[in-house]
């Protein structure tokens, strides 16, 4: 069965179930980052032990979604989007509820590489459904609904963090919201686009197509390079405020979590407000180039801090979350210049390589510290990933008014 022909609003029911089903994603996603302390800390682990373990428990997770993008794209592609949306979510589901059961740091760094595969399948394939069912007119505003509400799952993971002393009952309502969701999505049918080349004879969800043609590759590799600053900010600079804040000299004691829900409440905002920038610009582009210049602004305050309040390092922590608002955008801007036939593919691994870049990023961060202290290292890292996103940028074309329904060949 397919969506169809009818002409789906920005608020409609299946896109509405895609942006409940990234609050779910987002909320598991930055809930190790939310809770790393406590839930290390209740292992036997220092606060500086809890640093380098964290960091390599985050790692891992992102290698886990880097694997589950390439997974679930080339499944989405072959099989469909919403068989994808449906295992993806019942993986990570139980991965959460997993989560509430380890007892040692290397438990926790295989069920969060387990989860990770899990969450790989979730935005990718909501938004290329969302982008499928949309007229082209309207789809830069679908999704962005879709992340302006999926990404205050991060908000809700820090109440719950808040509202619960055992950090193990936060997962448990991750698993059971997934579970949840599996229910609402079983009405949602597939998209017409999908369904119209399901039983043609050409090649789908083929990953040497991004490879084998220089104008597929370049823009693949571009589509990557746009989103990188989004995960430096968030598993660098938020993921360890804390020990950025004392660095800078920030009087009061950084909680982490609180760095990520400020820095989330204001992403969630910019992402939603990012399809209609776009289309008052009537261009991607333009509209990536505003937060990058967001970003860059709140990257100069964040290692020049022009006092030493917790409330304003909190108030730069959101105003980077917003600089780093083109999540959806950058997405979109993907899934838009590729074919039907590897267009899950693309839409999928995209977000998730750029989450396994902090992987790079953290090398290219800890490389430094063998020379410059913590806090240089820091900027040294954000001007590095900056200067290749600008570039990557600079050089894509524009797709706001580009027709998606073709094939590649």
């Amino acid at each position: 069965m397919t969506q169809t022909q009818k002409q789906f609003g920005i608020f409609s029911l299946p896109v509405i179930i895609a942006a409940l089903g990234y609050f779910v994603d987002i909320y598991d996603l930055l809930l190790f980052s939310i809770i790393r302390v406590p839930s290390l800390k209740s292992m036997g682990l220092t606060s500086d032990e809890a640093i380098e373990v964290g960091k390599r428990i985050i790692n891992i997770q992102m290698m886990g979604l880097l694997i589950g993008g390439f997974l679930w794209g080339v499944m989405g592609d072959k099989i469909g989007r919403m068989k994808v949306l449906f295992a993806s979510i019942i993986l990570y589901s139980f991965g959460n509820i997993a989560n509430g059961f380890v007892q040692t740091p290397e438990q926790y760094a295989w069920i969060r590489f387990i989860s990770g595969i899990g969450l790989a399948g979730e935005l990718g394939a909501s938004i290329t459904l969302v982008t499928e069912i949309l007229p082209k007119n309207k789809r830069g505003l679908g999704t962005s609904v879709v992340a302006g509400i999926g990404l205050s799952g991060a908000v809700f993971a820090f109440i719950m963090k808040e509202s619960f002393e055992n950090w193990r009952i936060c997962y448990f309502i991750g698993g059971g919201m997934g579970f949840l969701l599996l229910l609402l999505r079983a009405g949602i049918l597939e998209s017409t686009m999908f369904h119209t080349i399901k039983s043609k004879e050409i090649s789908k969800g083929n990953l040497l197509m991004l490879v084998n043609n220089k104008r597929r590759f370049t823009n693949y590799i571009k589509a990557i390079l746009i989103g990188i600053p989004t995960w430096y900010v968030i598993g660098l600079l938020l993921t360890f405020s804390d020990k950025f804040a004392h660095d800078l000299g920030v009087t009061e004691k950084v909680d982490p979590g609180k760095s990520v829900m400020w820095a989330y409440v204001a992403i969630a905002i910019s992402d939603f407000m990012g399809g209609f920038v776009s289309h008052y610009f009537k261009s991607r582009k333009k509209a990536v180039w505003f937060f990058y210049s967001i970003c860059i602004v709140a990257l100069v305050l964040f290692f020049n801090l022009p006092n030493d309040s917790v409330d304003t390092f909190y108030f730069i922590c959101a105003l980077l979350g917003f600089g780093t608002g083109f999540w959806a955008l950058f997405v979109t801007m993907a899934a838009e210049q590729f074919g039907t036939n590897i267009r899950a593919t693309v839409t999928t691994t995209v977000p998730n390589i750029v989450r396994g870049s902090l992987v790079l990023t953290t090398f290219i961060f800890d490389s430094l510290k063998h020379n410059y202290s913590f806090i240089k290292s820091g900027w040294l890292t954000g001007i590095i990933i900056m200067s290749v996103a600008c570039l990557a940028l600079f050089f894509t074309k524009e797709t706001f008014h580009k027709d998606l329904d073709f094939i590649e060949e």
